[in-house]
């Protein structure tokens, strides 16, 4: 009884959080394509947990699988005290597909560059693209990210900077493992790596915020409401001249909204103020979730 309990639970949570898993699911793929493409033929040293890994395989010859398995699980032992149980839920997802799909794209034959620079530069941005998928889905691919997700929470640190500064030790203890030119070319996948990931985080997240002072608000908001279906806000406004209340529509929308709610201002009240800027992260309904912090 207990375990179909437990098993009706997880199935309903899967069923709501299926996008999640989707997405976390494609950055998984990205990233082990990348380590078992990008960085083991080439002897390049990798990132976090896994770099470590890595270095111990090319040292040892211990499978990168058992190091990742068991670095995660300690930090995930300490992550549990300031992330939710949520984070390590789909984190701990992340994890386990990894180590089993490692091996199986490894498999996979393909033609590789010779350029070991141009191998550096491709692996940072498969990396950077897939840590993004991962943790915008409101999970991690384990490892320093844990610490960088909770870092961030709490000081507000960005991922990728904070994930340079850590991988840059990491990339250190690499010299005496893989020699300078392998860890030169480690260093420029760390950097692209970091640039793609806070990159493509911003563009998940980014919005244009537009403040509308104009003489047809309620027309306003619901020309945005109906055509865009994105909510409006009505803000109580004074005029600091002439002292007549200005009411004043706040909206979040993207760029091609932007533009079309412009043209539609411009014919039908082509006094109205516009002030545009960009609203970097958005949390709410019809953004990004309050679940995925």
């Amino acid at each position: 009884m207990f375990i179909l309990r437990a098993f009706i639970v997880f199935f309903k949570f899967v069923r709501s959080e299926w996008k999640v898993f989707a997405a976390m699911t494609v950055g998984v793929i990205i990233s082990a394509f990348a380590v078992s493409h990008f960085t083991i033929p080439y002897k390049f040293p990798d990132l976090g947990v896994s770099g470590i890994a890595v270095l111990t395989n090319y040292a040892f010859g211990i499978s990168p699988v058992w190091v990742i398995f068991l670095g995660n699980l300690l930090l995930f032992i300490w992550g549990w005290k300031y992330l939710s149980p949520r984070f390590i839920c789909f984190s701990s997802y992340s994890v386990i597909l990894f180590s089993l799909l490692l091996p199986v794209v490894s498999a996979i034959e393909m033609d590789l560059p010779e350029d070991r620079f141009l191998a550096a530069v491709i692996s940072g941005v498969i990396k950077g693209v897939s840590g993004a998928f991962v943790l915008y889905s409101g999970g991690s691919g384990g490892g320093t990210d844990i610490i960088a997700v909770a870092l961030r929470k709490r000081y507000g640190v960005e991922v990728g900077s904070f994930s340079v500064a850590i991988n840059l030790v990491i990339l250190g203890l690499s010299l005496g493992v893989v020699g300078m030119h392998s860890t030169i070319y480690g260093i420029v996948a760390l950097y692209v790596y970091g640039v793609v990931l806070d990159n493509t985080m911003h563009s998940f997240d980014k919005r244009k915020q537009a403040f509308i002072i104009t003489n047809i608000p309620n027309d306003v908001s619901s020309y945005i409401m109906h055509t865009f279906r994105r909510g409006a806000t009505l803000l109580h406004g004074e005029g600091g001249f002439t002292g007549q209340d200005r009411p004043v529509v706040m909206t979040l929308l993207d760029k091609r909204q932007v533009a079309l709610l412009k043209d539609y201002l411009r014919r039908n009240d082509p006094k109205a103020f516009v002030s545009i800027s960009d609203a970097t992260e958005v949390l709410g309904e019809g953004f990004k979730s309050w679940k995925s912090l």
